[in-house]
């Protein structure tokens, strides 16, 4: 499956200014995402989007009808989407008309399947905004000792005695500038906790979601999720649910919970994110697979998201084309998911000023502001180098989802029979071979900055593998050398079946 990550507010064409607020900037809406538009994701071969940001959050902007934020709680002045203040209610900053914006949210589900992709959405189950009103009772959080200290340079006159522990489990009443002091931790040692966010995911679940990004899911019992997807599949057999997971020791506890994908954060992307910089060979992403084993089809696959930087940007790939070993890696290796995140497409580098976030190579989700590729790409600017890259990862993504080889079929790591030598480099180019009904690619990404030419062995034991003969060109019966000119951050792939 592809997914492609949208951040909705972010999501249009209109002039943004740094730290502007909602009524100089506006926000993406769920109108926005016409008929025309999810065709347009449909060219990258995409299966489901992820509409970041739908639930009612934390924000400064007033919005008639709707309680304020005290102000020095929000990060920034849209406020972070992981700062739920109404699990039962939609982002207003995302309609048009506020008095309709949950059936505006219910007809972008609707157009989203009648363009044959699933909807995703976050589920926050470990905190909610600090200001939550009704639903959770005392019992659902960790009161402390003492009245809240929140830090001195956000100048709160905001009270709250006792203090409640932070999202981030900070469990004092002193949280700092760098803790989710926005947010309170649920607890989940009571039952009615357990309920309660069930009832969350069933609420959604009847309007049509079809799958959950779980937030954070290592700072909430495993046993939860065991108990609440089996509940909620007994209505809704075909729901899915994604797992933030990062220790690699908690991949088979939360597959087990019942998660039919796992973030591959500190597997394959922080190999590759190691591999661009120089930091890593390329041979050390055997490893990574190695150790997923069988959960190899339930990781997910991403170079970027909404926490982590743009590939393009300058700390990493430095541009679009700049990353496109990664991509060939990221996407071919095996059958594993991928997650796109809007703009990567183009190679965006999230290099703006936008307010709250300074230039960090992110996309902010505490700010108003517009993404420019985006914007560029909605009124048919790309510029020259955006263009060659979309073209490229369409061509890549539709290589992924409709040739058999790399969507059904086998994966032979030919790194243990390519170390390092004359004619190979396994500190820059990593080399791997798909298979399936009869027909096998060879496949090579390079990560230096030159193009090479590279010779690769495949021995007789891939072809084994793959059930296959040794095909009539092999000059020899434990293999053979292939040659490969590869470009610069680029990837080649070779048919050595015949």
């Amino acid at each position: 499956m592809i997914i492609y990550q949208l951040l909705l507010r972010a999501f249009g064409n209109r002039p943004c200014v740094p730290g502007g607020s909602y009524a100089q900037n506006g926000s993406g809406k769920f109108n926005d995402i016409t008929d025309e538009v999810l065709l347009k994701f449909k060219k990258l071969s995409v299966g489901a989007v992820w509409y970041t940001g739908v639930i009612s959050h934390a924000t400064r902007t007033h919005f008639r009808t709707l309680p304020d934020c005290d102000p020095s709680l929000v990060k920034g002045e849209a406020g972070s989407p992981y700062a739920i203040r109404n699990w039962f209610d939609v982002d207003p900053a995302l309609a048009v008309n506020l008095d309709n914006r949950m059936a505006e949210f219910e007809a972008l589900v609707q157009r989203t399947h009648r363009a044959g992709m699933k909807v995703i959405i976050d589920f926050v189950p470990n905190h909610v905004y600090r200001e939550y009103h009704g639903y959770f009772t005392r019992e659902n959080f960790y009161p402390l000792d003492g009245p809240l200290h929140l830090p001195e340079s956000l100048r709160s006159n905001y009270v709250e005695n006792p203090a409640l522990a932070t999202g981030n489990d900070v469990f004092h009443a002193w949280p700092s500038l760098n803790d989710w002091y926005d947010t309170v931790k649920l607890n989940y040692n009571h039952r009615s906790t357990w309920s309660k966010m069930l009832a969350v995911l069933k609420f959604w679940a009847d309007k049509g979601v079809d799958g959950f990004r779980c937030d954070m899911v290592e700072l909430v019992p495993a046993a939860f999720f065991d108990w609440a997807f089996r509940a909620l599949r007994t209505d809704h057999p075909d729901l899915f649910f994604i797992a933030e997971v990062y220790g690699k020791e908690n991949y088979r506890k939360y597959a087990d919970a019942g998660f039919d994908l796992l973030y591959d954060k500190s597997g394959f992307y922080d190999a590759l994110r190691g591999i661009i910089r120089g930091e890593r060979p390329a041979s050390s992403l055997t490893q990574e697979w190695q150790f997923q084993g069988d959960l190899q089809p339930r990781m997910l696959r991403f170079l970027e998201n909404h926490d982590e930087q743009r590939l393009a940007c300058d700390w990493i790939a430095r541009s679009g084309r700049g990353g496109l070993a990664a991509f060939a890696v990221a996407l071919l290796f095996n059958t594993a998911s991928f997650m796109l995140y809007f703009g990567q497409e183009f190679g965006e580098q999230g290099m703006e000023i936008e307010g709250f976030s300074r230039r960090d190579g992110r996309t902010s989700i505490f700010d108003y502001c517009c993404v420019p590729s985006v914007s560029r790409w909605l009124s048919d600017k790309l510029t020259i180098e955006e263009g060659i890259v979309y073209k490229e990862y369409c061509r890549l993504l539709r290589i992924a989802t409709a040739d058999a080889i790399f969507s059904k079929g086998g994966t032979f790591d030919l790194m243990y029979v390519n170390p390092t030598s004359d004619h190979f480099d396994a500190t820059c180019q990593f080399a791997w071979m798909r298979g399936y009904a009869g027909s096998a690619m060879a496949i090579v990404a390079n990560f230096a900055d030159h193009p090479v030419d590279v010779d690769v062995f495949i021995p007789k034991e891939a072809f084994e593998y793959f059930g296959m003969p040794l095909p009539p060109s092999c000059p020899a019966p434990t293999g053979h050398l292939v040659h490969f000119h590869v470009g610069a951050h680029d990837y080649t792939r070779i048919d050595v079946s015949r």
